[in-house]
């Protein structure tokens, strides 16, 4: 199959494969289970709502009623939900081959998750910091093991304030808040390669990002939404650029995902790059060390 056509036909077994996937109860991730679920993988779908991710289970397995699907409860808001989990999995689990960081919000009204940090950034980036780093153990434990992270075209018009990260100071600009958390997966997944280089048994780290695609964490956009619905891709097409970035066999730490056409906008997935800025180290480290020291998650 050509590259540039990129679908799930290329997608290889995922036969006794164990899949972490954040957000799987509806959009990019309920495609992403589906699609992995009918590959032969282990789902653990890690979703707020215990009682959404039972009733997505049951429809997948009308459709596919060999897969496997385990639905546990994560809360990317709260630490405690956080460490609860990965405590949890790493007690019945003895190996996790791939980590796909997918939940997240867009564009809310200003709140704060429990922990004090300003929502977009604490569940996108916090969230996830967190719950990578209780189940790197794990991770490093386990051959060719992979974490894939979501980010954004909104990443282009991120620039952190690491001064007032939580927008405690300023007034508060919900686009710009996810423009910059989605900055800040790009961030992460750099420096875990950075971090983890030379390391034979460091998992392999990617990111991916859809696109414009239709899903739910669009409903606070008004009529940018409206819009979406005009030029967005469907969700099947959305996904596949994280279907790729977790199975693609020629993938490569750090390689990043995205929509070919349109401004990367729509189409097939393929190697994309992100803006000059994603790559500012000083800014990826000064992430690092702020992370750590507010989650009071150490690698």
């Amino acid at each position: 199959m050509s590259s540039s056509k990129w679908n799930n036909e290329a997608i290889p077994s995922q036969k006794n494969k164990t899949i972490i996937i954040t957000g799987s109860s509806s959009g990019l991730g309920k495609q992403a289970a589906k699609v992995l679920a009918s590959k032969g993988a282990k789902i653990i779908m890690a979703v707020r709502n215990v009682e959404k991710g039972e009733i997505e289970t049951k429809k997948i397995k009308e459709e596919f009623p060999s897969a496997k699907i385990e639905v546990r409860n994560l809360d990317l808001s709260s630490l405690k939900s956080i460490q609860s989990f990965a405590d949890g999995f790493v007690a019945d689990y003895d190996k996790l081959d791939v980590l796909i960081n997918n939940a997240g919000v867009m564009m809310c009204p200003y709140s704060k998750t429990e922990d004090g940090f300003e929502m977009q950034m604490g569940t996108n980036h916090f969230g996830h910091f967190a719950l990578t780093g209780h189940l790197m153990p794990l991770l490093l434990d386990t051959k060719n093991s992979r974490v894939v992270a979501t980010s954004s075209v909104g990443h282009k018009s991120g620039d952190i304030d690491f001064e007032d990260i939580n927008w405690e100071s300023r007034k508060y600009k919900t686009f710009k808040a996810y423009a910059d958390s989605k900055l800040a997966n790009l961030y992460f997944i750099y420096e875990l390669v950075r971090k983890y280089e030379g390391n034979e048994d460091a998992p392999m780290f990617t990111v991916a990002h859809p696109g414009g695609t239709n899903t739910d964490l669009g409903r606070h956009l008004g009529m940018a939404k409206l819009l979406g619905g005009v030029l967005g891709q469907k969700v099947e097409m959305g996904t596949l650029p994280t279907l790729r970035a977790t199975t693609d066999l020629q993938a490569r730490s750090g390689d990043y995902f995205g929509p070919k056409n349109l401004f990367e906008w729509r189409g097939f997935p393929v190697i994309v790059k992100s803006n000059k800025m994603s790559h500012n180290q000083m800014n990826s480290k000064k992430l690092w060390e702020l992370s750590e020291n507010l989650t009071g998650v150490k690698y």
